[in-house]
């Protein structure tokens, strides 16, 4: 992923938007709204539905659920007709739905490519949950599918549009720490018996696929280049039953081009905060919680001048600036800044993280 500083300033400025200006700045009553099938109505799909909600420019305007009677509690919240809920049988129904414009695939890992294909057919633009498919192959299947009909697929790496990761990413850009030398990052969680991430089946891998990939893509756009080495370590250390089919635990480095070099860890074994910190010639940044819905906190020392600025930003503040985001691209014909090519990557990236790790993907 390759951002301007222009293109780093202007999202900043988005997110921050989503955040803090009132609705009646953004745009008149009558402004038409992308509508949005939501698919799958787990707990992300809440979180994303309540940030859809606090913008001016995007609704909730139909449902897809294996559960009729959750759909129709969760649509009757959310003034949505019966007509408009719909299962994974009849989904590609949908196409005939003139107020959905959108779906936001939140199912899990496995079901992704599926449901992005078959939307992308019907006719709809996607937004699609990370990672964003269990294989290199699926991904690429997703996206051909979207071009093949002319719609917009976007993954939602929401990190991209949070105003505290922006303000990071624009120190760095702007030389405030001088030359990166090198990032540390992490992100894990100590995973409960019977999750559907635990089966490879469904997830595609263990926390490498779930949380892992922030602290991978972060590293990215935080240099701003692509990794041109990877090595890789895994491991097994609690056999409770938990990792029959998966990992539980990752950890690996990457080169880049200019000579930065990252170390990052992920785990299903141990509550372990998301943070990266990132040291540089003259200075160091450091984020903590910087992949949670709240709670930010970016700390850093710019040459001596010591920096603390938590967020007040507050869940979900990154839904909403992420559909606020995607629905300004379908309106406007633009391409989204983490389109499906930015999946891809990160899809090729875990492939070569595995082979390092002497893990079969």
């Amino acid at each position: 992923m390759t951002l301007t500083r222009r293109d780093f300033s202007r999202l900043a400025a988005l997110g921050a938007a989503a955040h803090f200006v009132p609705t009646p700045v953004r745009a008149q009553s009558d402004q038409k709204k992308t509508g949005y099938a939501i698919i799958g109505l787990g707990r992300i799909a809440s979180h994303f539905m309540a940030g859809a909600h606090n913008t001016t420019n995007s609704q909730i305007t139909a449902l897809v659920s294996g559960h009729r009677d959750k759909a129709e509690k969760i649509a009757a919240e959310n003034n949505i007709p019966k007509s408009s809920i719909y299962s994974y049988e009849n989904f590609d129904e949908i196409a005939h739905n003139p107020a959905v414009d959108a779906v936001y695939v939140a199912l899990p890992n496995s079901m992704h490519a599926e449901y992005t294909i078959r939307a992308a057919k019907a006719g709809k633009h996607v937004l699609c949950e990370k990672p964003m498919a269990t294989s290199v192959e699926d991904s690429e299947k997703m996206i051909a599918a979207c071009k093949a009909a002319n719609k917009k697929l976007m993954i939602a790496y929401r990190c991209h549009y949070e105003p505290t990761n922006l303000r990071a990413v624009n120190l760095i850009r702007d030389g405030a720490i001088g030359q990166v030398q090198t990032i540390q990052s992490a992100f894990g969680f100590n995973i409960a018996k019977g999750e559907w991430r635990t089966s490879k089946a469904m997830a595609g891998g263990g926390p490498l696929y779930d949380v892992g990939i922030y602290s991978l893509n972060a590293c990215r756009y935080l240099t701003g280049e692509e990794p041109d080495h990877i090595a890789a370590y895994a491991s097994t250390i609690d056999h409770d039953g938990r990792f029959n089919d998966v990992e539980e635990n990752v950890s690996w480095t990457m080169h880049f081009p200019s000579g930065i070099v990252a170390s990052c860890s992920t785990t299903y074994g141990a509550n372990m905060q998301g943070y990266f910190r990132v040291y540089g010639s003259k200075g160091w940044i450091e984020v903590d919680d910087a992949f949670s819905y709240d709670g930010l906190r970016l700390r850093a020392n710019l040459s001596g001048k010591q920096i603390d600025e938590p967020s007040t930003a507050h869940d979900p503040s990154h839904f909403q600036a992420e559909a606020d985001h995607f629905s300004h691209c379908v309106q406007n014909n633009l391409e989204p800044q983490s389109p499906g090519e930015e999946g891809l990557k990160d899809m090729q990236y875990i492939a070569q993280i595995y082979k390092a790790a002497g893990i079969n993907s």
